[in-house]
């Protein structure tokens, strides 16, 4: 009997303790934002790539405790970066094959986000998730061209 409460209480634990988590990440994200705006330019790739991990991960903090609301929102903002991110890649950029960890990393969650996910909700990861791998695909291409 104690094993299947405890049981029963376990994922609610879980959930809560993610829940409390999610304000500490909006505080890591503003700084992380403010960061990657003030950066030098060959730095501003690979600030962006930092801050579009942390937001992946947020996204799915907030899916999983079931606020989608704000899982599509912070969507929102990983295309906004993602923009951003796009328009600082050049020759001179700094630490490009972390970006492309980074964002490689960032795909693969949000892929895992995307098989997870309700059926209302998988457009805009399913969007986000093309824009993440179009990103990602530029940054290894200038990986490569050094």
């Amino acid at each position: 009997m104690r094993i299947v409460v405890l049981a029963l209480l376990l994922p609610l634990a879980c959930v809560e303790t993610q829940a409390s988590i999610l304000p500490q990440h909006a505080i890591a994200v503003s700084e992380l934002q403010a960061k990657a705006d003030e950066a030098l330019p060959q730095e501003r790739c690979f600030r962006y790539a930092e801050l579009l991990s942390r937001m992946a991960d947020i996204a799915g903090l907030q899916f999983g405790t079931g606020d989608p609301v704000a899982g599509e929102e912070t969507l929102k903002l990983v295309q906004q970066y993602a923009l951003k991110l796009q328009a600082s890649i050049g020759d001179d950029s700094k630490k490009l094959k972390l970006a492309e960890t980074l964002l490689e990393r960032t795909s693969f969650r949000l892929e895992g986000i995307l098989h997870e996910a309700s059926y209302e909700n998988r457009a805009a990861l399913d969007m986000t998730l093309k824009q993440v791998n179009s990103v990602q695909t530029q940054v290894m291409m200038q990986v490569f061209k050094k």
